[in-house]
């Protein structure tokens, strides 16, 4: 796992990788995944470094319910709330995690099917 200067996502926050800023405020970042995985995949990240969701301590518990709030308001602003978008969590390189520093997914534009992955 990666430490934050050696993080990709903190990179992206500090500005030294180009990224498509769709949203931020003072604790959060929101940019387009550069592969994404639906017409609008977006990735919500908290401006401090955490690896993982059990790195989180609890002071730290209240950036999610902060980023999944995000996700929410620009999936509303970007005209996907009728027609229904993902908000997705990985935690861990088995359960998908790629890149060591807790972030939210949010998908939309296409239909999702159920069971995921």
């Amino acid at each position: 796992m990666s430490d934050a200067k050696e993080c990709l996502f903190c990179r992206i926050i500090a500005g030294g990788i180009p990224a498509r800023i769709a949203w931020r405020n003072d604790e959060l970042v929101a940019f387009h995944d550069v592969n994404p995985q639906a017409p609008v995949h977006i990735l919500i990240c908290p401006r401090k470094h955490i690896a993982t969701l059990d790195d989180m301590g609890p002071d730290d518990e209240s950036l999610i319910g902060d980023a999944i709030g995000a996700a929410a308001r620009i999936a509303r602003e970007m005209g996907h709330a009728e027609g229904g978008y993902r908000v997705v969590l990985n935690c861990g390189a088995g359960a998908g995690q790629s890149v060591f520093h807790i972030h939210v997914h949010l998908l939309a534009g296409r239909a999702f099917g159920w069971p995921p992955g």
